[in-house]
């Protein structure tokens, strides 16, 4: 019985992905094959020596072969016994890349592959980069935002602005401060803010404060200070509800001065000036 399935369709992030990570030059931690040595890259104790420049392959079906016999010293080195070798083909010259099509006028698909994408996925590699180092795989919660990390990189690595904007940090970029205006975010909590260590010392300050309260003699002190606190806690309400009783009337004067003796012009104050004494 034959089955009918369905092939999905090609997802084009998925497409570009394979092709930016094609284009990253292969990782090995064994380099034993001359094909693959650059000549700056030689290193003796993966390479052989003799194999090194030239291309080589370990013949098959010699293992009850006495390849000595044949040996002759005078031609060849005893490491290359049971190797078939063949020089080292000239590099091609990498082709010119094909002018980038118009944007005017391209298919988005073009223009996606060739001005989103080779901006975007240099950006996202980095923003994982920084991502791990904030413990973003490690934590449920961090501070770390990738929006607002990709927002300042993009802004920052602009190929026409790279010098007036290389120094320049998210909330300087003018889009975002409108946006925070009419946006604005809530504080983050100090446990996003801390770092372990400023959270520890944090806490070890706390439960150092909370040994030293629970010392008989510091108890005492705190009760005392408590209760002289609750007995002065009313003062300034006590001074106004005195004068109040000794002035029914809130509008008139202190005590210390009535007003006959405000009122009395023999009392009163004049300046002068230092020429009137002078003519007087």
């Amino acid at each position: 019985m034959s089955v009918i399935t369905r092939v999905p369709e090609p997802n084009i992030w998925e497409e570009i992905c394979k092709e930016f990570a094609a284009m990253r030059p292969p990782f090995k931690e064994d380099d034993t094959e001359s094909t693959h040595t650059e000549y700056r890259n030689y290193d003796p104790s993966k390479v052989t020596p003799v194999f090194y420049g030239k291309m080589h392959h370990k013949m098959q079906g010699t293992q009850d072969v006495d390849l000595m016999k044949e040996f002759d010293a005078s031609k060849s080195h005893p490491a290359t016994v049971g190797y078939a070798f063949v020089d080292k083909p000239p590099r091609t010259a990498t082709p010119p890349p094909p002018a980038p099509p118009d944007k005017k006028t391209c298919p988005p698909r073009e223009y996606l592959e060739h001005y989103v994408f080779p901006v975007l996925l240099p950006a996202l590699e980095e923003m994982l980069k920084q991502a791990k180092k904030e413990k973003c795989f490690e934590r449920r919660r961090t501070k770390f935002n990738a929006i607002d990390y990709l927002t300042e990189y993009l802004y920052r690595k602009n190929p026409e602005h790279l010098k007036e904007r290389s120094e320049l940090g998210l909330l300087d970029i003018p889009f975002v401060q409108q946006w925070l205006k009419e946006h604005p975010r809530p504080p983050l909590p100090m446990s996003l803010l801390w770092s372990e260590e400023e959270a520890a010392i944090v806490l070890q300050s706390g439960w150092r404060g909370y040994l030293v309260r629970r010392v008989p003699e510091i108890q005492e002190l705190r009760q005392w200070q408590r209760e002289w606190r609750e007995e002065n806690a009313d003062v300034k309400e006590k001074v106004m509800n005195f004068w109040a009783s000794k002035m029914p009337n809130g509008d008139q004067p202190t005590p210390n001065v009535s007003v006959e003796q405000l009122t009395d012009e023999s009392l009163r104050i004049s300046v002068s000036s230092p020429a009137a004494l002078e003519k007087k």
